[in-house]
């Protein structure tokens, strides 16, 4: 389980996963070492996935964003279409959906052209019989998953 500490050690590494553990620790009233062991143990439990940064797609071409449902005759939570799916360099996230669809994808590409070539891709998975586009216009706010 994860208690108030490691909560308040969680939303200061979302902010910025660079701070020392020395800062860490005094922002949660622990040693640097206690906070090290802290965050160690989360991400030993998996509650850490990863550390990473934060790019700004339009900074490096990848300005177009949309929404894809994927409809489809057939079960597509499995591997191969997992697979398939990971294979398309426009697709950012990918998620199994409850509802008209069987998939939710997330797509960042540089033009609008390049969005039709990356739901062209799509189309050839096998099992998709259908899509439902969305394009972003503006993203007011992305936020991190509260702890």
């Amino acid at each position: 389980m994860v208690d108030d500490v490691d909560r308040a050690l969680l939303v200061l590494l979302q902010q910025d996963a660079t701070q020392s553990y020395e800062t860490l620790g005094q922002a949660v009233g622990l040693s640097a070492g206690s906070a090290h062991a802290r965050v160690r143990k989360l991400r030993d439990r998996g509650v850490i996935r990863r550390t990473t940064i934060e790019v700004d797609p339009a900074a490096i071409g990848r300005g177009v964003c949309a929404y894809v449902l994927i409809k489809a005759g057939e079960w597509m939570g499995d591997p191969p279409t997992r697979d398939a799916l990971l294979a398309i360099a426009g697709i950012q996230e990918a998620h199994i959906v409850a509802g008209a669809a069987s998939l939710l994808v997330k797509v960042r590409t540089a033009t609008t052209e390049e969005l039709q070539a990356t739901l062209r891709e799509i189309f050839a998975v096998e099992g998709v019989t259908g899509t439902e586009t969305v394009v972003v216009l503006e993203t007011f706010f992305e936020k991190p998953v509260r702890p």
